[in-house]
C-alpha cells in the first residue's frame, strides 16, 4: 500500500518544485501594462547591442539579442552567470516541440537553480516584449516573481492565437504573433529579454530531440559555453 502511495505522490511533488511553463490549454492573459522599451524586439543587432552566443555541443552556436533596457535584472542576472561559467556543461532539460527548448538549471533536474543575487528575482514585463518564436525568456516555479536561473527559448512556428480567451492584446501584439509564431498564452507571464537573431536551425534541431514521459531528451543536448559579447567588435 505504501509503495502504492509513493508511485502517486512523489510525480506530483516533483512537478510542484519543477520550473514550469504552461503549455496547453486556452487561457488569459494579463492586460497590456502600457510599458514599453526603445528596443525592438525583431531589430537586427545593432553596434554596441549585448550577444550571448550558445555553443552547444555537436549541434552549433545560438545567436542572441540580449535586451538590457527591457529587462536590466533578467539581462544582468544572466550575463554574469553565463561569464562565470555558470552554465557551461548545462543540459536542455526539458523540450517541447512547437512550443520551446528549457535549460539553465546546473542540476538538470529542473528543480535547481538560483540568480546571482541568492534568491529569486521580480518579473520585467513591457508591452512590446512579447514570447514570440525565437524570444528568449525566464523561466519561474510556476508563480510570478520567481525567476532564478532558469531560461527558454520559444520555439512555436505557428501563432497559436486560438489558445488565449478574453483576450487583452493590442493589434499590434496579434500582428507581432501571426508574423512571426510563438505563444500569445504567455503573454505578460513570463520576462522576455532577448532574442534569437541567428541559429533558429539549432533550436528546432534541439526541439526535434526524442523525450522521455517528462519532456527530457533521451541524448543529453549540452550548452559547452555561453559567450558574451559586444556586437561590432
Amino acid at each position: 500500500m505504501l509503495g502504492k502511495i509513493k508511485k502517486i505522490f512523489i510525480p506530483i511533488i516533483v512537478l510542484m518544485f519543477c520550473f514550469c511553463i504552461t503549455g496547453c490549454g486556452k487561457a488569459d492573459i494579463p492586460e497590456p501594462t502600457g510599458d514599453k522599451s526603445t528596443e525592438v524586439q525583431t531589430d537586427k543587432p545593432r553596434k554596441g547591442d549585448t550577444i550571448a552566443v550558445f555553443h552547444i555541443k555537436d549541434l552549433g552556436d545560438i545567436e542572441v539579442r540580449l535586451f538590457k533596457n527591457a529587462a536590466p535584472k533578467a539581462v544582468e542576472n544572466f550575463v554574469k552567470h553565463a561569464k562565470d561559467g555558470y552554465y557551461d556543461g548545462v543540459i536542455f532539460h526539458r523540450v517541447i516541440n512547437d512550443f520551446m527548448i528549457q535549460s539553465g538549471d546546473p542540476d538538470g533536474t529542473g528543480m535547481g537553480g538560483e540568480s546571482i543575487w541568492g534568491g529569486s528575482f521580480e518579473n520585467e514585463i513591457v508591452d512590446n516584449m512579447l514570447p514570440i518564436r525565437g524570444a528568449l525568456c525566464m523561466a519561474n516555479r510556476g508563480t510570478s516573481n520567481s525567476n532564478g536561473s532558469q531560461f527558454f527559448i520559444v520555439q512555436a512556428k505557428s501563432s497559436n492565437l486560438d489558445t488565449v480567451i478574453n483576450g487583452a492584446m493590442t493589434q499590434e501584439q496579434e500582428a507581432m504573433f501571426e508574423e512571426f509564431g510563438g505563444t500569445p498564452h504567455l503573454v505578460g507571464k513570463y520576462t522576455v529579454f532577448g532574442q534569437v537573431t541567428d541559429g533558429m536551425d539549432i533550436v528546432d534541431k534541439i526541439a526535434e530531440a526524442k523525450t522521455n514521459g517528462q519532456d527530457k531528451p533521451l541524448e543529453d543536448i549540452v550548452i559547452s559555453s555561453i559567450e558574451i559579447k559586444e556586437y561590432g567588435k
